[in-house]
């Protein structure tokens, strides 16, 4: 599946709501999630630790949508041509 897709789905089932919280909540809604994965990471639950997985990457879909950020293009930033090593500080 590609970024597009899946970040498409997200919009399908949850874009309508997601708009109507807004931006800040919505983001309060992934600053969460991000933090069960974290508790998941320092544990030994591999089930869970893909269940947050997938629940921080559907939040961030959710936060690119309401923002209409387009992440495939977004992360064409890490895989477009000339990109080598890291940026310098």
């Amino acid at each position: 599946m590609q970024i597009k897709e899946f970040q498409g789905i997200i919009s399908e089932k949850y874009e309508k709501r997601d708009r109507e919280r807004g931006v800040p909540a919505t983001f309060m809604w992934f600053v969460e999630e991000v933090g069960e994965l974290a508790t998941a990471l320092a544990g030994n639950d591999q089930d869970n630790k893909q269940e947050e997985f997938a629940d921080v990457l559907a939040w961030l879909c959710t936060l690119a949508n309401i923002s209409d950020v387009d992440l495939e293009n977004a992360c064409k930033k890490y895989t477009g041509k000339g990109i080598k090593g890291f940026k310098p500080k």
